[in-house]
């Protein structure tokens, strides 16, 4: 399962997100989404499988970014250009398309 995970994450492209459960369904399991949080945080290779670009739906951050905290998680989005409203990413301009 946590492999499905991650050839989706690893295709989602520089500069756009995509939510947990967007994730989830398009790994062929439509109700984990908390399966995609809890794989992203164990993710074993961070450098090819982009887990910074997963939010929730709603745009908003993890607090438990694992690889630096909340901060660090916003700051590698903003570096690839992904706008926020607040505190939250602009999904409506950033989200991917599936």
């Amino acid at each position: 399962m946590f492999s499905d995970f991650y050839e989706v994450v690893k295709n989602i492209p520089k500069g756009k997100v995509a939510s947990y459960g967007q994730v989830a369904r398009l790994a062929g399991y439509p109700r984990c989404a908390r399966q995609v949080g809890f794989a992203l945080h164990k993710n074993p290779d961070p450098d090819n499988i982009p887990c910074h670009r997963v939010v929730f739906k709603d745009g908003s951050l993890s607090p438990a970014f694992a690889f630096g905290g909340i901060d660090t998680h916003r700051k590698l989005l903003e570096d690839e250009g992904i706008g926020f409203i607040k505190d939250k990413v602009d999904m409506k301009n950033y989200s991917m398309d599936f």
